[in-house]
């Protein structure tokens, strides 16, 4: 059947007569053509949309016209929700298409009835008990009403509570048919209702766990499909090397001795040498914990302490003499589950221990709740083809930063896909008229110790002109702090409330910046991708430095080394494309409608005095280069003036 995808989208169209303020845009309507012709060849496709295009309702659409069973797949599972409670059954309606949709998540976002009886009977052992105690009789009364188990209707309990691994199950902790809550098992009935319907939505971490683990033979978790939709997709290769690598956590240990303490009492057993030997598991991991002695970070294998990698052996025999124990203490599936964690873990910790290193790259990762130690394959391209080339499927990945100018080739060789068809589509915004870019003249290096102050200064005529308005983004923490310092010194009184990560949740932070209006917003990581703030509150987005990752990172590491072994160059293959994505990403945040306008400054002088430099700019929005700030402030307050004067037309009519 030939979709007259135009037609749909038409302001004479299904969408226009059912949804308010609904516009036209050609981009969108050709982004639903391309999917919908994959989706009946069931062949891959990548897309890259620009910002703006509408590319949610491009790929909807040819899903729910297609009738096929479909897997979309998002980056977080707040768009996950956006789509399962919003967008999808807005679509369906307009378009007059019922369709069966079902969220699934992964099992640690499901309540476990079991784990939570455990946890109700030893809440002592999870935190302090008063705190506790009223965080289960919480957890409780809602388990009465759910009917789904999902977590996140409980708001009032934050993913860190102590509780949180308690009261929900993994894969190796979960009994299966053993467990006494298997026939209201809320995960059971999550992929029940997946298998029935015709749209699925998760997230990239259940899809690629899912591919991982039937790749070691566990079988689909999620029903099987005719499509394959993932937006956002340029997270995609990074997530699939955590779980196409190995893992092993100090936490899933901490977590076992917890439940062993747990199943022993719910069983009434009295077994002193297995406490014992429980407590020295609890023992070495505190002595890991010292031989180590970093902050958080990320530590190549090579550079650990020698204290460090002689625990672990110890760590092993431990693990395994309580397996051992366990499993000739009978006391039924609790206690025997137990036992195979137990023995699984000691395995797991060996197999990684003794990895040769021509395969991947291990490492340790040290945060405030724990510590992880990974192995990383040097390439996960051909793990992945595999895996789309086994089932006629459609796989279609869609972003808006996947090309190098047109170019796609190396976000399609790092999914194993260089042959897929390709589509990259404009943004509709105007940006020679919605917005300047501003390179700062004679910066200095940006290693150089003036570097924040003189970002600073640059930036200062343009938030002067705004009065406020802007996201200083910057590449890493320690830059950050010294935008925060410079920030300080340069408005020793600023005219303009200032917000900064770190001093609120993100979308606290972000919420803030909307309601104030006129707030400068200084951040780094996550504030670079997924934010949206259309209309007056932005208007400069200015970046420090060009986002090149950090040399000293372990995942970096792995797969530069993963190129040079096949002959590759690491700069132009990997860490210069990987910069441009994520520059675009940053510069991506100012322009989010019609109506917006702005200016983007580059503080980085290296993409006028580099020879890649240029790959940079020609990868930026089409906007005029201006090089003297009063240029780029008297744009902003030329459109600060017409905004005001239109507004004050309107209100006068």
């Amino acid at each position: 059947m030939n979709t007259d995808y135009k037609d749909i989208f038409a302001m004479a169209g299904p969408l226009a007569r059912a949804l308010p303020d609904y516009a036209y845009r050609p981009e969108q309507a050709l982004m639903a053509k391309a999917v919908g012709a994959a989706l009946a060849r069931l062949e891959p496709l990548i897309v890259e949309a620009g910002t703006g295009t509408g590319k949610t309702f491009a790929y909807l659409v040819p899903a729910l016209l297609s009738g096929r069973s479909v897997i979309i797949s998002t980056g977080t599972r707040t768009l996950q929700d956006q789509l399962f409670r919003r967008d999808v059954p807005m679509l369906a309606k307009a378009l007059g298409l019922p369709a069966k949709l079902a969220l699934l998540k992964g099992r640690t976002n499901y309540l476990c009835r079991h784990r939570l009886e455990l946890a109700t009977q030893q809440g002592s052992l999870l935190g302090p008990e008063r705190n506790v105690a009223r965080l289960l009789a919480r957890v409780q009364r809602w388990a009465a009403t759910t009917k789904s188990g999902d977590l996140a209707e409980l708001t009032d309990l934050p993913e860190q509570s102590p509780i949180w691994p308690s009261i929900t199950s993994t894969r190796e902790n979960c009994l299966g048919q053993e467990c006494p809550q298997f026939s209201r098992c809320h995960v059971i009935e999550a992929r029940r209702n997946a298998q029935a319907a015709d749209i699925v939505v998760v997230n990239h971490h259940l899809l690629l766990a899912d591919l991982a683990l039937k790749d070691e033979g566990f079988g689909d978790l999620l029903p099987g499909a005719e499509a394959v939709i993932l937006d956002e997709a340029h997270q995609v290769p990074d997530i699939a090397a955590q779980f196409f690598g190995q893992t092993w956590s100090v936490r899933q240990v901490q977590v076992l001795m917890r439940d062993i303490t747990a199943e022993l009492a719910a069983a009434a057993i009295r077994a002193p040498s297995l406490v014992e030997a429980v407590l020295a598991v609890d023992g070495h991991l505190e002595g890991l914990r010292f031989a180590l002695q970093r902050g958080a970070g990320r530590y190549d294998w090579s550079d650990l302490p020698d204290a460090f990698l002689d625990a672990l052996p110890e760590i092993e025999t431990a693990l395994s003499e309580l397996a051992t124990q366990l499993e000739g203490l009978g006391g039924g599936a609790g206690t025997a589950n137990c036992a195979r964690r137990a023995a699984h873990l000691a395995n797991s910790l060996a197999g990684l221990r003794e990895l040769p290193d021509e395969s991947g790259l291990r490492w340790v990762e040290v945060a405030a709740n724990g510590m992880t130690l990974q192995f990383t394959p040097f390439e996960i391209a051909e793990r992945l083809r595999e895996y789309v080339e086994s089932r006629p499927c459609a796989w279609i990945f869609t972003s808006a930063t996947l090309a190098i100018g047109d170019d796609f080739s190396h976000f399609a060789a790092r999914i194993g896909l260089s042959e897929a068809r390709t589509l990259r589509i404009g943004s509709p915004f105007d940006y020679p008229q919605q917005a300047r870019i501003f390179l700062p003249p004679r910066m200095p290096d940006p290693q150089d110790p003036a570097f924040a102050d003189r970002f600073i200064e640059a930036c200062a005529p343009l938030i002067d002109a705004c009065g406020g308005r802007a996201f200083l983004l910057y590449t890493s923490y320690r830059g950050l702090a010294e935008g925060v310092r410079a920030l300080k010194a340069r408005f020793p009184n600023p005219p303009f409330p200032v917000l900064v990560q770190g001093e609120a949740p993100r979308e606290a932070l972000l919420n803030r910046f909307r309601e104030l209006g006129n707030a400068v917003l200084l951040a780094t990581g996550s504030f670079w991708e997924g934010v949206d703030v259309k209309g007056d509150a932005l208007s400069i987005v200015a970046i420090d430095k060009l986002p090149f990752a950090a040399p000293d990172d372990p995942l970096l590491k792995a797969r530069l080394e993963g190129i040079r072994r096949r002959g590759g160059n690491p700069f132009f293959e990997y860490q210069l494309p990987q910069a441009v994505l994520a520059l675009k990403q940053g510069v991506g945040r100012l322009i989010r409608d019609f109506e917006d306008f702005g200016v983007i400054v580059l503080g980085d002088p290296r993409v006028k005095t580099k020879a890649y430099g240029r790959v940079f700019l020609e990868s930026m929005p089409p906007s005029p280069i201006v090089t003297e700030s009063k240029v780029a402030a008297d744009f902003l307050a030329g459109r600060m003036r017409a905004r005001r004067s239109s507004a004050a037309a309107a209100q006068a009519t």
